[in-house]
């Protein structure tokens, strides 16, 4: 039905609140690469009318570090733009200070808990080799 397949990968073991606050704002971030995903309003049988979701299916996946730096890797090799969240904006309050931090580390060095694309579905299972559904 769809030609790519969103997935949203995050390290196994964080806290609850802290895969969910990754995975939203991950989702945020492959929304506003791609706002074509985003469908009309939802309305209900008292008209009431509820914000847009996306259009296809997100799929939410689990690894340890060392798949998920792997993962990184398989990405940035492919040239596959993706959003990524590291460890250190959990230390961080607002938008700016995320930049901040996030702009201090690279490939080697950042501390991946999240990374979400939206490409090709081959390509996807590919680049997310080694990590599973989340539980």
């Amino acid at each position: 039905m769809f030609e790519t397949k969103i997935a949203i990968v995050v390290r196994e073991d964080l806290q609850v609140w802290q895969k969910l606050n990754v995975t939203a704002f991950l989702m945020s971030g492959i929304v506003g690469g791609a706002p074509e995903i985003v469908g009309e309003p939802y309305v209900d049988a008292a008209n009431n009318v509820y914000a847009s979701l996306t259009v296809q299916p997100v799929i939410v996946l689990a690894a340890d570090a060392a798949t998920l730096a792997k993962i990184h890797a398989r990405a940035l090799d492919r040239g596959v733009r993706t959003a990524l969240y590291i460890e250190e904006m959990f230390a961080t309050g607002h938008d700016a200070a995320n930049r901040a931090v996030f702009a201090g580390y690279g490939p080697g060095t950042a501390k991946v808990v999240g990374i979400a694309l939206r490409e090709e579905k081959k390509l996807v299972d590919k680049i997310t080799k080694g990590a599973r559904m989340h539980p």
